[in-house]
């Protein structure tokens, strides 16, 4: 059983690097753009401030303007909590939606892909602050996100803005601060209300995880604190699902090694205070109160499988109804989904999606 486990681990690692390298290789034939942008003194919800935050970026396409010089065909596409936009550039993502004739044709459109705030390659706790890095929120995600269109890339308008989980979230956030600012909004996998219930309980237990162990020594650890593993089981946790698992691990011997690997590989690339501020970030995250300022038209799509928000709670039907111009799909379950991660799946969703996009408003003639 040990040699088999330890195949098995060694293949799923193997697995990853071959994909990495082979990610590198389709950005750059995709004519993928990566670049920084500075904020100089950006200044949080809390009152903090940073003489110089840092948002990493990724482009695709180019922008595109009308006869007055507004960019018409940006897509704004926000990470989940704990990623990055090179999310979006995977296999199940960028295949389905980026290509000639798909819903987000490159030739057509101007992709938009950041990393938030204490995310990816933007400005994070860990880059040597620690936990005297600001307490930041998804409002001053949103606000740094907007900083990063109109100040840096001189986006003053979105065709659209869509996100994941988190982003997801972020993507509510955005049609209720700058109403106006995009033609349509896909939240996928996310709900517009306060984070409360087992959800709020899994982030506090994740956060309980890194706050008490020992070796995390308010942050000022040397070495990852152990207790981080236990932090991303609750991760894990949340994004999984039981018939993607079931089929995936039909033995003891291949749930034991496939856990193993996911953790392990986890554990060698996050940082405790950064996932810490991640989930702390989503603290006062409630746009119930705000849902009718929303101007533009909504998609809302979620999973029946999502444990992170549960179909069973009735959230979403109660919430739509508050939404102008919203739609809700619920997917059911299939073979293809994959839970609360079924957002990053485009292949389900994208029927919708490509229904959604192709009623906005048509593009005025672009240069």
């Amino acid at each position: 059983m040990r040699s088999s486990m330890t195949w098995r681990t060694l293949l799923v690692i193997s697995l990853l690097t071959v994909w990495a390298s082979n990610a590198s290789a389709q950005d750059a034939a995709r004519g993928v753009t990566e670049r920084d942008f500075i904020v100089r003194n950006f200044r949080f919800a809390s009152g903090e401030s940073l003489p110089a935050l840092t948002l990493h970026y990724r482009t695709l396409g180019r922008p595109r303007r009308d006869a007055a010089g507004v960019v018409r065909n940006a897509v704004l596409i926000l990470h989940g909590t704990t990623g990055s936009g090179a999310q979006f550039l995977t296999p199940s993502f960028a295949s389905v939606l980026y290509g000639p004739g798909q819903p987000l044709d490159t030739a057509l459109y101007y992709i938009v892909l950041p990393d938030g705030i204490g995310h990816g390659r933007s400005s994070r706790p860990s880059e040597g602050t620690r936990t005297r890095f600001p307490r930041y929120t998804y409002d001053d995600m949103v606000d740094a996100q907007h900083r990063l269109l109109v100040d840096g890339l001189g986006v003053t308008h979105l065709r659209l803005v869509m996100g994941t989980s988190m982003g997801g979230m972020h993507s509510w956030v955005w049609g209720e601060r700058y109403p106006g600012f995009m033609d349509g909004i896909v939240p996928l996998a996310s709900v517009p209300t306060a984070i409360v219930g087992r959800n709020r309980m899994l982030r506090r237990m994740a956060m309980d995880d890194i706050r008490t162990d020992p070796e995390w020594r308010g942050g000022d650890y040397t070495t990852q604190p152990p207790r981080l593993r236990a932090a991303l089981q609750i991760l894990w946790l949340m994004t999984s699902a039981p018939l993607v698992q079931h089929r995936d691990a039909p033995t003891r011997e291949t749930a034991d090694s496939l856990i193993t690997a996911w953790l392990d590989a986890r554990f060698r690339t996050m940082d405790a205070n950064d996932m810490l501020y991640a989930f702390d970030a989503s603290r006062d995250y409630d746009p119930e109160p705000l849902l009718d300022r929303i101007t533009a038209p909504v998609l809302a799509i979620n999973s029946a499988d999502d444990l992170v928000n549960p179909p069973e709670l009735g959230l979403m039907e109660r919430l739509m109804p508050l939404v102008k111009q919203g739609r809700y799909v619920l997917l059911p379950i299939t073979a293809e989904t994959r839970g609360h991660g079924t957002h990053t799946v485009a292949s389900v969703w994208s029927t919708p999606f490509a229904a959604f996009v192709a009623v906005l408003a048509q593009l005025p003639v672009l240069q």
